[in-house]
């Protein structure tokens, strides 16, 4: 079972950094100038390579929580476990924003400042960090 926690934890934890960083490439993607091609490309092209590599981190991640749940399958009656999982599925969500505004960017139809996408890096900080103490004081 510490097997199983360890591997959850180390993807958990990479996947989240990907989604620490893919915001801040939007924050360079969006106060690219309009001339600068060779820059968008460059930073598109991390972005996609990000979020290929945040794919393959999220999946395991999901997996081997779902392999600890099912190992404790007793306690999932207990509400600080309810409110975690409603937290992860914010995570995938936000993965998923991720792609989408990622697609906005590839047709030049971002419409949002660098500034917002400041301010959308900060979900993730905050995904991860109530995650984290959820599962460490299980508070209620």
């Amino acid at each position: 079972m510490l097997w199983l926690k360890s591997f959850h934890i180390i993807f958990v934890a990479s996947w989240f950094a990907g989604l620490f960083y893919m915001p801040r490439i939007f924050v360079n993607l969006a106060m690219v100038p309009a001339d600068s091609h060779a820059e968008r490309e460059r930073l598109l092209l991390m972005a996609h390579k990000l979020y290929r590599f945040m794919n393959l981190l999220m999946i395991p991640a999901l997996g081997f929580g779902a392999w600890v749940w099912s190992e404790n399958f007793a306690g999932f009656n207990q509400p600080w476990l309810h409110a975690k999982l409603l937290l992860v599925v914010g995570a995938v969500g936000y993965h998923h924003v991720c792609r989408s505004i990622l697609r906005s960017f590839d047709q030049a139809a971002n419409r949002r400042s660098h500034r917002w996408f400041r301010v959308f890096n900060e979900i993730s900080v905050l995904l991860f960090a109530a995650i984290v103490i959820l599962v460490v004081v299980k508070p209620f």
